[in-house]
């Protein structure tokens, strides 16, 4: 965890099955993260990973899907709701924390593929993570520039980093700011537990890009853990 305690706070809003706020006790101006569950699967599977992103400084909603069986396009529209309704929170915890021009994206199997189709719909974005992304459709994010971080793992049969994540990085422009870290022996659960390296990527991924804080780039080019790591860095 980071150095910041958290507090939480439950989040109902129009577009998206309702969440729950992590954000840091500590006063000051936040970016704000959205983050999707996959296919059949509720918020508390992205809790963990979630709550650790906030301690480090964000203020970070974990969503509830409309419906358990949604699509990545669902869930991309249902993350931006989200970003949409937390911004606007004026009670509890949240209020006057949030930095309304420094918000990001993540999500799990089909949230992270959710969070892809996310960024590629929606330049102001300033970052995104997909974990153990899954999407049978990229077809916008050619076009996106908006700095994606891909996770996924080799004993991954639900989402192979070869059929998902890695046609995922290659889809990503060049000129993007992206990168693709393969995770030695890591199945699909992987990010339930906020294992190794995928939540210190995630934070490091989320300093450098929403907070601007180069210091995190250091923790930006691989190690020993992913069996394949690539990206357009050094960032």
């Amino acid at each position: 965890d980071g150095p910041f305690a958290v507090s939480t706070q439950t989040v109902r809003g129009s577009g998206f099955g309702g969440g729950t706020v992590y954000s840091p006790n500590t006063a000051g101006k936040y970016a704000v993260v959205a983050v999707c569950p996959g296919f059949t699967a509720t918020q508390s599977s992205i809790a963990a990973i979630s709550r650790r992103l906030a301690t480090h400084g964000f203020v970070v909603v974990t969503i509830d899907t409309n419906n358990v069986f949604d699509q990545p396009a669902s869930r991309a529209n249902q993350l931006l709701a989200a970003l949409r309704t937390v911004t606007a929170l004026a009670t509890g915890p949240v209020a006057g924390k949030m930095d309304t021009s420094r918000q990001g994206v993540a999500g799990w199997s089909m949230g992270g593929g959710g969070a892809m189709l996310a960024a590629g719909m929606t330049p102001g974005l300033k970052a995104g993570v997909g974990f153990a992304p899954w999407s049978l459709n990229n077809n916008n994010v050619g076009n996106s520039a908006v700095p994606m971080a891909y996770l996924a793992g080799t004993a991954d049969a639900v989402a192979p980093a070869s059929v998902h994540s890695s046609v995922f990085y290659n889809a990503t422009p060049s000129t993007t700011k992206k990168l693709i870290g393969v995770i030695q022996g890591a199945d699909h659960n992987f990010p339930k537990t906020a294992s190794q390296p995928a939540s210190y990527t995630q934070v490091a991924w989320m300093k450098r890009f929403l907070d601007g804080d180069t210091r995190y780039s250091q923790f930006l080019n691989g190690d020993s853990r992913f069996a394949t790591f690539r990206s357009t860095g050094p960032f």
